[in-house]
């Protein structure tokens, strides 16, 4: 009993003594300097006008849980004290967003935060624009309010879409250059599991979106309606009304050729000889009688006439 009571004293006096000694505490600020993180303070006193920058955009803003809540500018550039110790300098110790840098090392930065805080993210990996080595700076400026584009929709998808520029510039297009339509109002430009990477499981889909009067149900369907919009319709531009893809009656004549009018040769003979040139030249051609050419709902109207 004696020897257990004088163990008990020990225990209490080495407790004690322990209690007395200096704690060290190890701090968030000494674990940075550790780590080689130097704080925005530093980056400021050489970028003043990139700091400026960051500092109106949402990056900057702890309520995002974005870089500004973690390391601010080292978040994205990566520890900065070599960068300091080595007097600075574009791409010394540091990672810097230029042109020459790798696509994917750019994009995978901002994946860090955007791969699970952005649900339209979840299809990036297996998206046509990365795999062509397209990375988020090509398309988005990071030190601008909400991470804007550089320049907006369309001319930011105009600048590698060259031929989608053109088809947007023809005489019949979709309303995009005057700003009614963008392109992401039908494609997803992060990925998706339809081809174009467009905002629906297919063509026609995406189409009745916005032409709902074209979807039916008909008790005489065309069948290209429900087929795809493009057998016949060009999404972007055409030099023929309507988007068409050719002019009518020779867009008509891809399918119907086989029996009848539709098969007779529509040439300057035929069409303008006599007094009284064809109907199939002028006006709306074929669709001066087909006029319900999407589909019908009359029992009369299995031709689509009117």
């Amino acid at each position: 009993m004696r020897t257990f009571l004088m163990l008990v004293s020990f225990s209490l006096c080495l407790l004690a003594v322990w209690l007395t000694l200096p704690v060290r505490t190890i701090t968030a600020a000494q674990t940075d300097e550790q780590l080689g993180f130097i704080g925005a303070e530093t980056c400021q006193e050489c970028h003043e006008t990139q700091y400026a920058s960051y500092a109106k955009s949402i990056h900057s803003k702890k309520l995002v849980k974005g870089p500004q809540s973690q390391d601010a500018c080292e978040t994205c550039h990566g520890a900065g004290a070599m960068h300091v110790e080595k007097g600075g300098g574009r791409d010394v110790d540091i990672f810097a967003f230029d042109a020459d840098v790798d696509s994917l090392a750019k994009s995978e930065k901002c994946l860090t935060c955007h791969q699970k805080s952005t649900p339209i993210m979840d299809w990036w990996d297996a998206s046509t624009h990365n795999r062509e080595e397209v990375s988020c700076d090509s398309c988005h400026d990071l030190h601008t309010p909400a991470g804007s584009q550089k320049p907006r929709e369309p001319e930011v998808c105009f600048g590698c879409h060259r031929e989608i520029e053109i088809a947007a510039n023809k005489y019949s297009h979709h309303p995009i250059i005057e700003g009614k339509v963008s392109c992401s109002s039908c494609h997803l430009p992060h990925g998706s599991v339809s081809k174009a990477m467009i905002k629906a499981d297919s063509i026609q889909q995406l189409c009745f979106t916005c032409h709902a009067d074209k979807r039916g149900p008909y008790i005489y369907e065309h069948p290209p309606v429900e087929e795809n919009c493009l057998t016949c319709h060009s999404s972007h531009g055409s030099r023929h009304a309507k988007l068409l893809t050719e002019k009518v009656p020779n867009i008509c004549q891809d399918c119907h050729d086989w029996s009848r009018h539709p098969g007779t040769p529509y040439d300057n003979k035929a069409g303008f000889s006599g007094s009284s040139p064809s109907n199939r030249f002028f006006a709306r051609s074929c669709l001066n009688c087909h006029g319900a050419i999407h589909g019908s709902n009359s029992f009369e109207n299995h031709a689509f006439t009117r």
